[in-house]
Order: structure tokens, then C-alpha cells, then sequence
């Protein structure tokens, strides 16, 4: 049992390594227009975009900073397969240009280009950041009329590429059988509203930005849970610091990413080289632990009916009877292109060999590693 992972360099305005409906997912979090940060990113793609904020033209630059998007989320609608997803983490924007304070619905922006190219919008989520304090404010303080709603919640807008996806074949019905999730998980991960995930670190060392603008990690490993099947390929067009990335290697699923800073490259591989395999597969037996702990619990007060013999403990329905858990074993590749390896039980040692340097021996399960390039 094996994962690729494949990360080009370049604007993902052209995605031309990636086939036409060649992958089931797209989990990603873009750059926001109208926010200062992505000013140059903006600007270096479409110079009108500069001018239009010189001459603050404020509702100009953010169309011009959406068309580029929209570039983007055309190549989306050509290598997503009929029935994939796009799971797109975005934030609105407040701005004050020429004296003028506003609101820049970046979410609402992006729901109308999706629509209007045959989508279906699915119930969206809404992540209230736990970052923000609560104290913030804009505008005039105490003083009706003249202060401002703050902000402290993002978008992760939920597509679906025509129709229902399809499962024809015996080996993806059971493909897709191994690939469920607990009951108690569905009721958290489909609510629509995400308010128990805090953001994660922003300061990065690189020259061309100083934060990194990350979702953290439980965004896009609950997303691709949610919406592909073990084996299936996951695919990030703004991929940043890797997290994405990670979150299918953790999950059993192929990935693709792509990158138009070429200094995140070493910060992609950096990421990895912070999280241990050992730490990965921490993540299934905190999973496999909770569930444990949630039927202890229910069949306290409850008959639960159905087992799963291969966690050997009792699930709530019968669609995770089948439900199957693999662990990362190993980890090879050079900057751009990974192989992850698995197992079905967790590894007793485990290797990791990245670039041309070897880890020259076993390392005990557990043991945190540093890897080199």
C-alpha cells in the first residue's frame, strides 16, 4: 500500500501536469482579495490590479483580483472527475481605501463563479477562529452608528462538480465502505458550523511574505475524510506550507500540489521534516481512542448492534462495519515528489529517506526524528 505526492512550482492558472478529470478532490485556502498581504501576489499577475488600488478603485481591484481566482477554479472544473468535490477555505475582507470602509465578500464572489459554470454549492461550513480576541473591534467603539462587526469567522465553501459521484465497480463500493468514518464524527465533521479549531502559527521565515496564512492542519485532514476514499487524489492549487499535503498522507490518499512561490518549497519539506511518522499515525489511535471511549459510554445506557471486526469494537451503523484504518510505515522522495508506504497495523520501527541522505537505521516507534535533505 503506497501514496504519490507530487508538488509543482508555478501559477496554478495553467495546471497543464494535471489531467483532465484525473482527480476527486480539491482541498485549498487561496489568497483573499482585498487583503494587504496578497497585494504583490495580485499585482505580479495582473499589473491593472496595482493601479487600480493607486487609484483606489476599490470595487475594480477586487474584480480583477477574483478573475485571477476564477482562472484557477476553471482549471478546477476540468481535472476534477464527474462527482469530485472542491472544498475552498476562504475569509471576507474588510478594507478602508480613499477613506471609505467596507466589506469585500470574497466567499459570496467565489459561490457565484461556481454556480455559474455548472457547480452545485452543497451546504457550506462556516470555522468561527478561536485566535481572534474577543475585545476587538473596528470602528468607533461605544458610539452607534460609526463601529464595525469584527470578523472572526472564515468560509470553507462545500462544491460538488455536477451530479452525485459514482461508484460502479465492486472494488470502489468497498473501497468506499473502508473509507468510512465513525457516527459520532459524522454528527462534528457535517455540522456547519466548526468553532473547536484554533488557527495555527503564522510566522514563517521567507523573503517574499512574513506569515504564511495556514489553515491548521485538522481543516484539510477532516475535509478529505469527509469527501474522497482511501487511494483517491486529493489535489491543492495554492498549497502554501504543505498542510494539505500532509493531511493525505495521514489519510491514505494520493496528492497533488502546486505552488507558485518556489521559496515554500523548502518549507513544504520542512513541514514534513517536523512531523514525525510516528505523530501521523498518533492521529488513528486518537481517533480509534475516542471512539472507544464514546461506546463505553453509550452502551452504558444503550444496546449498540453493530461490530466492526477489524477494529475489533462494537459502531453505530452498519456502514462502518467494513470501515478499515492504515498506518504510515515509511516516507521516500526529494522535494517534489513523495512515496508514502503503509501498513495495516502501526509499525513497530520506521524508516523515512528524503533527497539523498538515509536514516541509516530502524527507529523506534515513537522516537522523534529529524529528517534531512
Amino acid at each position: 500500500m503506497e501514496t504519490k505526492h507530487t508538488i509543482y512550482t508555478g501559477a496554478a492558472q495553467q495546471m497543464s501536469k494535471v489531467a483532465d478529470n484525473s482527480v476527486e478532490l480539491v482541498v485549498t485556502s487561496p489568497p483573499y482579495p482585498m487583503i494587504e498581504m496578497w497585494d504583490n501576489i495580485f499585482g505580479a499577475q495582473n499589473s491593472d490590479t496595482v493601479v487600480a488600488l493607486q487609484e483606489n478603485r476599490a470595487d475594480v481591484a477586487f474584480e480583477l483580483m477574483h478573475a485571477e481566482l476564477d482562472r484557477v477554479w476553471d482549471e478546477v472544473a476540468r481535472v476534477l472527475v464527474p462527482g469530485g468535490i472542491a472544498c475552498i477555505n476562504i475569509g471576507d475582507a474588510t478594507r478602508t481605501i480613499n477613506g471609505n470602509f467596507a466589506l469585500y465578500s470574497n466567499h459570496s464572489r467565489i459561490i457565484s463563479h461556481f454556480i455559474s459554470h455548472g457547480f452545485v454549492n452543497l451546504p457550506n461550513i462556516i470555522w468561527r477562529k478561536q485566535t481572534n480576541a474577543p475585545n476587538k473591534f473596528m470602528g468607533s467603539g461605544m458610539l452607534p452608528a460609526g463601529a464595525y462587526v469584527t470578523l472572526e469567522h472564515e468560509w470553507i465553501l462545500i462544491f460538488r462538480k455536477g451530479g452525485k459521484r459514482e461508484f460502479k465497480t465492486s472494488e470502489d463500493k468497498q473501497r468506499r465502505r473502508e473509507s468510512s468514518f465513525f457516527w459520532e464524527e459524522r454528527n462534528v465533521w457535517f455540522s456547519d458550523l466548526w468553532d473547536n479549531i484554533k488557527g495555527t502559527k503564522q510566522k514563517i521565515s521567507a523573503d517574499s511574505r512574513d506569515r504564511s496564512a495556514a489553515y491548521p492542519l485538522e481543516i484539510p485532514y477532516r475535509l478529505i475524510n469527509m469527501y474522497s476514499l482511501q487511494g483517491d487524489t486529493v489535489l491543492d492549487p495554492f498549497l502554501g506550507t504543505g498542510t494539505t499535503t500532509l493531511a493525505a498522507i495521514m489519510s491514505n490518499r494520493n496528492s497533488i500540489g502546486y505552488e507558485i512561490d518556489d521559496k515554500f518549497i523548502e518549507i513544504i519539506a520542512d513541514n514534513i521534516q517536523s512531523s514525525s511518522v510516528a505523530e501521523m499515525n498518533d492521529v488513528i489511535d486518537r481517533r480509534i481512542t475516542a471512539h472507544k471511549r464514546f461506546v463505553s459510554e453509550r452502551m452504558q445506557s444503550k444496546e449498540i448492534k453493530h461490530y466492526n471486526e477489524h477494529l475489533d469494537m462494537p459502531v453505530m451503523t452498519s456502514q462502518e462495519t467494513d470501515m478499515r484504518f492504515v498506518y504510515l510505515s515509511s516516507i521516500s522522495g526529494d522535494k517534489h515528489n513523495f512515496t508514502a508506504e503503509y501498513a495495516a497495523t502501526a509499525p513497530v520501527c520506521m524508516k523515512i529517506k528524503l533527497g539523498n541522505r538515509k536514516q541509516p537505521a530502524s527507529v523506534p516507534a515513537g522516537t522523534q526524528i529529524a529528517l534531512t535533505f
